[in-house]
């Protein structure tokens, strides 16, 4: 293809990008203005089906798993965004092919590592609650190693009574509205951790001055006050990578690197989970599944205790097992443990479909992030992204399972916008 030809491709391919952010955003602005969570979710599912561009899809589609995730419909949240893990030339050889390495428990094997770091960096897919699944159980972990602090990337300077609060409200952060991003800030305030928040909070003209602040944030907000802070940081993608270049500059990790001088460890989470598709799989992640046949997350670990990495600019690699869907929701949600499958039926809805159900902790106040939420509905919903089923399960009274730890739980069922139909207590022994 001749250059001028080349060039006219790139520039039309970004008008119509541009056009289709545009178009996102505008839609995104007017879901908003539904009333409740699931009537602004079914609102964003109808306007995907509206333009069936491949460029408005891949926009659009990442509104759309934001809140699939955020109403619990973590299949719908995969199916609408998702990122293909293509192998690379610069990927290290697999771990099954090189000698002396050996599956580990994550959940085990993190830690340890950790035990010579200052700080440790977990990634995450924002859409993918999944890559967030392990990092709740290991904080507990890591807070046994000495580790005190806890920065969260979605965290809001403005929520100023976070730490006394106990746990995250609506005015924590973007992604805290997902029921597993809010257990998450949730365990670490019960466990002891003071909890950051690092965003970025003044205009940047670059992606680097955002790192760079990023950085600076959590420079000032640790170590300026506590020189030997251990730290623990929740960043999307490659905010966490080590060396290379990122968005033309780099990420937070290398800017703070500079600025504390601090070993870090940083864990992807984001290369080796399930995509919706086994075509979207690295060739890596399906020869690890079925060699090893994982049931929780594994790393793989050397004789000599190094971990090995897809790329080097991350220092370990986790595998995340495949779902397994028990009532459309996936079983990963019991979070290693922590957590038991509840079942609950669609009573309290009152017949009024869809119907969205939360699960509060009982001595949290009305304004807290749900431990849980789930749609219930008579029929599937008429919207189906990506191939994805949509909830649903053709009974009269529909059932579905909440996940939740031990304790106390108030109910709310909601439908026809942010009607609250019925409210019961519910206890998890």
């Amino acid at each position: 293809m001749p250059v001028t030809a080349i060039a006219q491709s790139a520039a039309a391919w970004q008008a119509q990008q541009a056009a289709a952010e545009d178009k996102a955003d505008k839609l995104l602005t007017e879901a908003k203005q539904h009333k409740g969570l699931l009537s602004q979710y079914m609102a964003l599912r109808q306007d995907y089906t509206t333009d069936d561009t491949p460029v408005f899809h891949m926009i659009f589609g990442q509104y759309v798993a934001w809140y699939a995730s955020y109403v619990g419909d973590y299949p719908g949240a995969m199916g609408a965004f998702a990122i293909k893990q293509s192998p690379q030339p610069t990927d290290a050889p697999s771990p099954l092919a090189q000698g002396g390495y050996v599956a580990q428990p994550a959940l085990d094997a993190i830690p340890e590592l950790a035990k010579n770091y200052q700080v440790v960096l977990l990634n995450e897919a924002h859409n993918v609650g999944l890559t967030r699944s392990l990092t709740v159980p290991l904080l507990s972990r890591l807070y046994a190693q000495g580790f005190r602090y806890f920065a969260a990337e979605t965290l809001m300077d403005s929520d100023t009574g976070l730490q006394a609060r106990g746990y995250p409200n609506h005015d924590s952060g973007f992604y805290t509205e997902e029921p597993i991003y809010g257990e998450m800030i949730r365990t670490a305030l019960k466990l002891g951790f003071k909890v950051i928040a690092y965003e970025a909070t003044t205009d940047v003209a670059t992606a680097d001055a955002r790192e760079a602040e990023q950085a600076r944030h959590l420079y000032e907000r640790v170590f300026e006050k506590d020189p030997h802070a251990r730290l623990v940081v929740n960043a999307g993608f490659d905010h966490i990578v080590k060396n290379g270049v990122y968005l033309g500059g780099k990420s937070m990790a290398e800017h703070l690197a500079k600025l504390t001088g601090a070993a870090m460890l940083s864990v992807d989470q984001t290369s080796m989970y399930p995509r919706p598709s086994s075509k979207g799989d690295h060739p890596y992640y399906t020869a690890v599944m079925e060699q090893q046949h994982p049931n929780a997350p594994i790393v793989f670990v050397d004789t000599n205790g190094r971990p090995w990495s897809l790329r080097s600019a991350y220092d370990v690699t986790v595998f995340f097992p495949p779902e397994k869907l028990e009532r459309n929701r996936p079983t990963w949600l019991t979070l290693g443990g922590l957590r038991k499958a509840r079942l609950v039926s669609a009573d309290g809805c009152r017949d009024h479909y869809p119907c969205l159900i939360e699960a509060y902790y009982s001595d949290e106040g009305p304004d807290a992030i749900p431990a849980d939420r789930i749609v219930l509905d008579q029929v599937p919903l008429t919207t189906s992204i990506s191939g994805v089923p949509a909830y649903g399960s053709m009974q009269s009274v529909p059932s579905g399972n909440l996940y939740l730890r031990p304790g106390s739980y108030q109910l709310s069922f909601i439908a026809d916008g942010d009607k609250v139909q019925h409210k019961e207590t519910i206890t998890v022994p």
